[in-house]
């Protein structure tokens, strides 16, 4: 049975279906506040609970020339200025325990990328902040194994874990999604579809990935007919000229359109407890 907790206004795993979303990295401060503002009125208008996302730091880009963002100083004062100014829950990424304090007083979710879901120091880092906490599955990791990162995560005392399914390693740069992974992980905690990820094709355009964006819909579709808590949405409004993780972002203005269809799926689809 999935836990239900809350995370600002947002319920997490109550049976509404909830939306994170914003782009892949923090750009400038105007840019991330303009696609925070454009996301929270196509969620508002459709009623769909949003969190925004953003990392300050892309730590796991593949070429050290890629862009990472502000940093933690910076990243962590734009994301706390923008959760003050929008009402938004806000979540990051962490990648090292001792940022883990720093971010906590800037956003209300951290978020331990799949590159690094088995390290012990970073969840209980993470854990002990209060915050909640998504687990990005890695790529590497059977589902049935991402009950080990939750365990860790909660010996802390901190009950407000969810896991995020991205797809898993098929060959050299390649991801599928394995759906049986959604309700197995769900016996652990609440679980996400990260329809973004899922379609990246890792490292294979000289030095940066790829992606096949196209195929977000068709995979988001499924996910949510397949019974998820919420969808984790890289999103864009200029996905040809982002500064990272373009090619496998959604266009913002497919946003509403897709949503429109889930929220569809979701009424019809007979949830599960």
């Amino acid at each position: 049975m999935s836990r239900t907790f809350e995370i600002g206004p947002v319920q997490v795993g109550a049976g509404q279906l909830f939306l994170i979303a914003g782009p892949c990295v923090i750009e400038s401060e105007a840019h991330v506040r303009k696609m925070a503002d454009a996301i929270q009125r196509i969620t508002s208008d459709l009623g769909v609970p949003y969190i925004f996302k953003a990392s300050y730091d892309k730590a796991n880009r593949t070429s050290v020339k890629s862009f990472r963002g502000p940093g933690l100083v910076e990243g962590a004062r734009i994301l706390g200025a923008l959760a003050r100014e929008t009402g938004l829950p806000v979540l990051t990424d962490v990648h090292e325990p001792g940022h883990c304090d720093v971010v906590a007083e800037a956003v209300d979710v951290l978020q331990i990328p799949a590159f690094l879901c088995r390290q012990t120091d970073l969840l209980v880092a993470a854990g002990k902040t209060g915050r909640a906490v998504n687990i990005k599955k890695g790529q590497f990791v059977a589902p049935w194994d991402m009950r080990y990162p939750v365990e860790k995560t909660k010996s802390t005392g901190n009950e407000r874990v969810f896991l995020t399914e991205r797809g898993a390693s098929f060959g050299y740069n390649t991801l599928v999604v394995d759906y049986r992974s959604l309700p197995v992980m769900r016996e652990y905690a609440p679980v996400v579809f990260d329809g973004t990820h899922s379609v990246q094709q890792p490292s294979v355009a000289g030095g940066v990935s790829g992606g096949q964006p196209e195929f977000i819909p068709l995979l988001a579709r499924a996910a949510v007919a397949a019974g998820v808590d919420g969808l984790f949405l890289e999103v864009h409004d200029d996905p040809a000229n982002a500064k990272s993780d373009g090619a496998n972002a959604l266009d913002l203005k497919r946003l509403k359109p897709l949503l429109e269809t889930l929220l569809a799926i979701h009424a019809a689809v007979p949830q599960p407890a």
